[in-house]
């Protein structure tokens, strides 16, 4: 997800995203939304697949 349309989402959450990097920023998000803080910390597979940022994580997994 790009990071403008991730910046929005973090305006109707009111989190404040100036000093944060993009990882941070989808943490943030997801702690918000009553989820785990846990983007880019999966190992390969992920159970939370309702989850808004499921496939941008994995991607972000397996790319590094």
């Amino acid at each position: 997800m790009k990071l403008e349309k991730i910046q929005k989402i973090a305006s109707k959450f009111k989190i404040s995203y100036t000093k944060l990097s993009k990882p941070d920023l989808i943490k943030a998000i997801q702690k918000a939304e009553g989820n785990f803080d846990c983007f880019g910390t999966a190992l390969g597979s992920c159970s939370q697949t309702n989850c808004l940022w499921h496939n941008d994580c994995l991607e972000k997994k397996t790319t590094r």
